[in-house]
């Protein structure tokens, strides 16, 4: 382990695994194929202080470091369910760090201290059926009448947006391009906002990922989260901690992915003898490990810089770049040395292989990532 985590982070991490093993992993297949968890699982969460790890104690988190949320992403990986691992880093790494970044002490009470127990489940709206990495496109308006804003317009790929309580939303208040995008707290309980559709999508089934509507939905002045029309930095700034969180489970989920593979490679024989016994496979598995201690050591590094208060976009997007392609080689190889039961549901493995897809799309795709390296190297 890295020399980062201390024996703190360590016990926090056995107590995670404890749950995550015993609480989640049991019903990853059962799950799945529901298309959605219980509520319960963000309550258990909140309530066992999961949820507001780095958070601000005033408002119910722990104001740990960023070590203990790597923790919280790599643990996250053995409950074999990477929608539910979405979820939860949605409700606490992804749609509240905003609100507790500029909100004000009213959106904090009233959103963010129940997220962090759980108790409403947050959605963070930015994409839109016309786009998703273009946030400076974003379509959907908000018009001030009186002390009212007047929201229309539509949100797409929203994860949690089938239960959210409520959406840290991005809308366009101002003209064209992102001097016109403010951000906002949306309660979902307004009159003029729905759900249009739950997606049906290929991969990361328990996780509830939807199109919302707003037609002349009315959202209180108050919950202007910042500035009106300064929405777009503070999207791009919690960008970066979206993209870090990914890819560290990624990392997580590539080594839990190997080890599995080779337990199961030790058993099986063919021909008289194990399967891992092959030399074209124990080579290929040392190629795999040494690529994913590479991923984990440039994802630690933008951890480091990220705790430190830094603003590594460059190192970050390479971690995410370099983490998501990996996996796409990594789990399409364990599938194969699992051979027909790599291509069943039951199996882990055939499970991980469907869902790692997500890791070069969501988030901003590796050909965003490449785009924005290549302009901070200035080329």
């Amino acid at each position: 382990m890295s020399t980062h985590f201390t024996e703190e982070h360590q016990a926090f991490r056995r107590t995670l695994r404890a749950y995550v093993e015993k609480e989640l992993a049991p019903h990853a297949l059962e799950w799945d194929r529901a298309g959605i968890f219980p509520r319960e699982v963000f309550r258990q969460c909140g309530a066992l202080g999961f949820l507001g790890i780095n958070h601000d104690p005033a408002w119910g988190g722990s104001g740990l470091d960023y070590w203990y949320v790597t923790a919280f992403c790599e643990e996250l990986a053995r409950s074999h369910n990477a929608g539910v691992n979405m979820a939860l880093l949605v409700q606490s790494q992804i749609a509240t760090p905003i609100i507790g970044e500029i909100g004000t002490d009213e959106q904090k009470a009233e959103f963010l201290a129940p997220a962090l127990k759980g108790e409403k489940i947050a959605a963070l709206a930015i994409s839109e059926p016309g786009g998703g990495s273009d946030v400076a496109g974003i379509k959907t308006t908000a018009r001030r009448v009186g002390g009212d804003f007047v929201l229309n317009g539509s949100k797409m790929w929203i994860t949690n947006g089938t239960r959210a309580d409520f959406l840290t939303c991005a809308v366009r208040t101002g003209g064209e391009g992102y001097p016109g995008i403010s951000l906002l707290t949306v309660p979902t309980d307004i009159k003029g906002y729905g759900v249009s559709k739950k997606l049906d999508k290929i991969g990361n089934l328990a996780s509830d990922t939807a199109i919302l509507y707003f037609e002349d939905a009315k959202v209180p002045v108050r919950y202007l989260l910042g500035e009106e029309n300064q929405g777009f930095a503070h999207i791009m700034s919690n960008f970066q901690g979206e993209r870090l969180v990914a890819a560290i489970g990624t990392v997580a989920g590539m080594d839990l992915m190997v080890q599995e593979a080779l337990a199961w490679g030790r058993e099986r024989k063919a021909f008289g003898r194990p399967i891992l016994g092959f030399q074209v496979w124990r080579h290929k598995f040392v190629e795999h490990l040494a690529a994913i201690e590479a991923a984990r050591q440039l994802t630690y590094h933008a951890v480091d810089l990220f705790e430190r208060k830094e603003y590594p976009v460059r190192e970050i997007s390479m971690a995410k770049l370099f983490a998501g392609d990996l996996a796409q080689r990594v789990a399409y190889d364990c599938q194969q040395f699992l051979g027909g039961m790599g291509y069943i549901d039951e199996t882990h493995i055939a499970r991980a292989w469907r869902d790692v897809r997500l890791v070069t799309i969501g988030g901003g795709t590796s050909e965003v990532m490449k785009e924005i390296i290549s302009k901070l190297e200035g080329f």
